[in-house]
């Protein structure tokens, strides 16, 4: 995959994108990145990005030519989609970084100040993503968490296989959040570890994670049970959940 990022402070993305799973995409030839610097791409002597609003207001806000110049550079006849992090958005979910991996590259632009002229929004981007209903003073670090979630989604990047299918809201957990995991020493500070994790049975395993998968659902996130993929059987241990929580 190919991720270009238009953004006013380029350096933001070099420690990130140099570390952990982030390195490992790119030694492996499955990540192509690129961090551009929307200055390069202003005219004037002092390199100016940004002016004052019309009709007032505080703030400033990111100016048409330069940023429309940027992305029609990086761009070029490429017909990838163009995308916008901004609090105004479309949520980022497991479900659209899971879209947004199946493309062969991404545009990212990271909007700065009050934000970006509206007809550059009309005229360059194709989508919008927010990381969450709150405003950061920049787009970097939500760019930086969307490329973390896709690149989860890209195959043989985290190792062992499936790994991906496996986190909370993936499909292989139905929609759920993952339930408790556990490591040596088996015991830590009086705490012990499920006698089922060390039985042997796979079987039982099974079953056990999966009701755990669901027991923390309830209780962290009981508004994904009403989308979750959910057997009958797993209906009936939230139902006896419920209920005992009843008595």
């Amino acid at each position: 995959m190919k991720i270009d990022v238009l953004t006013l402070f380029p350096s933001m993305f070099e420690p990130v994108m140099s570390e952990s799973m982030m390195w490992k995409a790119r030694d492996r030839g499955l990540l192509d990145f690129q961090a551009h610097d929307i200055r390069g791409y202003a005219v004037d002597k002092h390199r100016t990005v940004d002016d004052s609003p019309y009709g007032g207001g505080g703030g400033m806000i990111l100016k048409p030519d330069v940023l429309a110049r940027a992305i029609e550079a990086v761009k070029a006849d490429d017909q990838s989609p163009v995308i916008l992090m901004s609090p105004q958005g479309r949520l980022l979910t497991h479900a659209v970084a899971l879209e947004l991996s199946r493309h062969a590259r991404l545009i990212l632009v990271c909007g700065r100040y009050e934000g970006i002229d509206e007809r550059v929004r009309e005229l360059a981007i194709n989508d919008e993503i927010s990381i969450g209903d709150y405003v950061l003073t920049g787009g970097e670090l939500a760019a930086m968490v969307l490329i973390d979630a896709v690149l989860r989604q890209i195959p043989g990047l985290l190792g062992a296989e499936g790994a991906q299918d496996r986190d909370s809201h993936a499909d292989g957990l139905g929609g759920l959040l993952e339930g408790p995991h556990y490591t040596r020493p088996a015991e830590f500070r009086g705490l012990g570890v499920p006698a089922v994790l060390t039985s042997g049975h796979h079987a039982e395993v099974d079953r056990w994670r999966r009701r755990q998968a669901i027991k923390r659902t309830w209780q962290m996130r009981p508004d994904l049970l009403a989308r979750a993929n959910l057997s009958d059987e797993d209906r009936a241990f939230l139902a006896q959940l419920m209920e005992d929580a009843g008595d």
